[in-house]
């Protein structure tokens, strides 16, 4: 029941395109702007191409707007989480700090199809590492979450003994908890660091879990 009053909510944000056209991918919007492209062919054999393009950077206003596209022409617009309606069901976008985590085509029956990435955006270079190189794509896919597995238990501990630290709290039950892993400054900026490597390797494939990548941002 919330998560159909939510995608009600949702289609009620969009706005309608003004028909401008749409500007191609550049190069330095590698790691500030995400594009994808949905091609559905009608019965009689006309194709439709659909774009959804977010431009990441207005996200310290604390929100972020996804336009769609229509055969290269502005069709609409919403604030995500956005769900369009398409011919044959809906697009869902949806973000996390690190990128999208959701940009997918859900049919009228039910099932989901993720969009193809632009191939000169990050996303798309990222699909054809794995393509060329599957190897290589399925141990950095590992490493990222490894990483970010490592970062959360080191959080889990730092929080245990802060929490347990104070004699007239939770300690006085169940005693202090001193953590195994006492890290420098230093070191817990490169853990940091680390772990929003590590996420945003995982939105280019538009990977997320609510724990991993919801405690590394």
């Amino acid at each position: 029941m919330f998560d159909k009053w939510r995608h009600h909510r949702a289609l009620r944000r969009v706005e309608p395109g003004n028909g401008r056209p749409l500007k191609p991918f550049r190069w330095w919007q590698t790691l500030t702007r995400a594009l994808f492209h949905l091609k559905l062919t009608d019965d009689d054999g006309r194709r439709t191409v659909y774009t959804v393009d977010v431009r990441h950077q207005n996200q310290s206003e604390g929100h972020v707007r996804a336009r769609l596209y229509l055969d290269g022409r502005h069709h609409a617009e919403s604030r995500v989480p956005a769900v369009y309606p398409v011919r044959g069901g809906t697009v869902e976008v949806r973000t996390s700090a690190f990128g999208l985590k959701r940009c997918h085509h859900v049919t009228a029956e039910g099932s989901a199809h993720r969009l193809v990435p632009d191939p000169a955006s990050a996303e798309g270079r990222r699909a054809r590492l794995d393509r060329a190189h599957p190897a290589l794509g399925r141990c950095m896919g590992f490493l990222s979450s490894t990483v970010l597995v490592i970062g959360l238990v080191l959080l889990v501990l730092q929080l245990a003994e802060q929490i347990t630290r104070s004699p007239k709290g939770v300690a006085q039950y169940v005693g202090t908890l001193t953590s195994p892993v006492d890290l420098p400054v230093w070191g817990n900026a490169v853990v940091g660091l680390a772990t929003a490597a590590a996420s945003t390797e995982r939105a280019l494939r538009l990977r997320y879990h609510w724990l991993l990548d919801g405690g590394a941002g």
